[in-house]
C-alpha cells in the first residue's frame, strides 16, 4: 500500500487533491481511498487530507501516520505542524515553493531522503499562469506523478477532466502537465549530476 498525506490550508484544494489522486489511481486499476481531516473549515486554516493506493482492498480508515509521500501545498506550515512526521526514510517529499531548502530548514530532510525524493515545484505560480487562481493542488498532482512514477500524467489529467468543466479542466490539465515536465527535467538533471 502506498500512503500519501497532503498538508495545506483551507481554500487551496487539499481535499480535492486527495480525491483526484484516488480517482487517477482507480482509473489505473488500483484500489484507492481519499479522505480529509480538519478542524475549522475556514479559509486559511490548516487542512490535511489522505490518500491510500493499493493493489488489494483497503481496510484501514484511520489517518495516515506513516506516509510514503508528503505533499506540502503551503510551506508556512513547516513552522507550525510536523508535516514530516512519520515519513518513510525512502519516502517522497513534494513542496510548493521556490525557496531554497536551507531557508525552509529542510537541509537535513534532503540529506536523509534518497536523491531526487525531495522536490520543490512553484505550484502556485503555475496555477496562476495556467488557471488564473493561486490554487496549487493540481500542479502538485502532476508533479507527484512525475516524482513517484506511481501514476501516469494521463490518469491525473483524466481525473481532472472528469471533475471540472471543459474550460476549467483544460487550464488545470495544462498546469498539471507543466509541473510534471518540470519534475521530469529536474530528475534528468539530478541523474546526470
Amino acid at each position: 500500500m502506498f500512503q500519501v498525506r497532503i498538508h495545506g490550508r483551507g481554500g487551496q484544494g487539499v481535499v480535492t487533491a486527495a480525491e483526484l489522486l484516488s480517482v487517477a489511481a482507480f482509473s489505473e486499476g488500483h484500489h484507492a481511498q481519499a479522505f480529509p481531516s480538519f478542524g475549522s473549515e475556514r479559509t486559511g486554516a490548516p487542512v490535511v487530507s489522505f490518500c491510500r493506493i493499493s493493489e488489494v482492498a483497503i481496510r484501514s480508515h484511520d489517518p495516515v501516520a506513516e506516509p510514503d509521500a508528503v505533499i506540502v501545498q503551503d510551506v508556512t506550515l513547516l513552522r507550525q505542524i510536523d508535516v514530516l512526521g512519520g515519513l518513510s526514510p525512502t519516502g517522497y517529499l513534494l513542496l510548493n515553493t521556490e525557496q531554497p531548502l536551507a531557508e525552509l530548514g529542510l537541509a537535513a530532510a534532503e540529506r536523509a531522503l534518497p536523491p531526487g525524493h525531495l522536490v520543490r515545484v512553484p505550484a502556485t505560480a503555475l496555477a496562476l499562469e495556467h488557471v488564473g487562481r493561486a490554487v496549487p493542488n493540481v500542479p502538485l498532482l502532476g508533479a507527484f506523478a512525475a516524482l513517484t512514477g506511481l501514476l501516469s500524467i494521463d490518469s491525473v489529467v483524466a481525473a481532472i477532466e472528469a471533475r471540472f468543466s471543459r474550460s476549467v479542466a483544460a487550464k488545470n490539465s495544462a498546469a498539471a502537465r507543466a509541473a510534471f515536465e518540470m519534475v521530469v527535467q529536474e530528475a534528468a538533471h539530478v541523474a546526470a549530476s
